[in-house]
């Protein structure tokens, strides 16, 4: 009962946060999926629209190539207990010009530590997209070097292109990623999924 009794103190935080009233007076919940029997967690950027409507991380076109990406199904992605989601928003942040607005800056180090703390078998972290990069990578290198250079992420970390409909574009010109890479992931995730079961 301690894990759900701090989640559920964790969730009220964040729904009564002043930051966060729009959302909350909307009766919208902070979307981020947390176990204390994770072994993999999943950091992406912000929801989106559809995502938010749904009430569900990566429930849309993009989670649907992750999964694809990952090698696992939506039950064993939402269901088993070992796959963590935490965006870098827990809400949509709204439509910018080209995309979507951002990632709000506080979100993050206001609550993802503690949520983190919560799950003490987290094996692995996939970082997806360039705002999960460039807040928990101490590095310059674009998405696009750190994406290659994956093994200097190991153990602790595996950065990841976001897989939008927006970057088809990216994958046709790096045929390498879903030819090399998307094997090795999926390895990599297949071993950490397993070694806690």
């Amino acid at each position: 009962m301690v894990f759900q009794e701090k989640l559920v103190t964790i969730k009220q935080e964040i729904c009564q946060d002043p930051r966060n009233q729009t959302y909350t007076a909307a009766g919208l919940a902070p979307l981020f999926q947390v176990d204390e029997q994770a072994s993999l967690l999943i950091i992406g950027q912000a929801p989106g629209i559809k995502t938010q409507e749904a009430g569900q991380c990566f429930r849309d076109r993009s989670g649907d190539r992750l999964r694809d990406w990952l090698g696992v199904g939506e039950e064993e992605f939402y269901e088993s207990g070992q796959i963590a989601l935490l965006p870098m928003d827990f809400y949509y942040p709204g439509k910018a010009k080209s995309g979507d607005l951002p990632p709000r800056p506080f979100v993050a180090p206001s609550w993802h530590p503690r949520l983190i703390e919560l799950m003490p078998k987290i094996r692995l972290t996939l970082l997806v997209g360039q705002y999960a990069q460039d807040y928990y990578l101490a590095d310059k290198r674009s998405v696009t070097e750190r994406v290659a250079c994956y093994h200097d992420y190991l153990p602790d970390y595996v950065p990841l292109v976001h897989p939008s409909p927006r970057n088809n574009l990216w994958l046709a010109k790096h045929p390498w990623f879903e030819a090399e890479f998307i094997p090795q992931l999926q390895s990599l995730v297949r071993e950490n999924l397993v070694r806690t079961s």
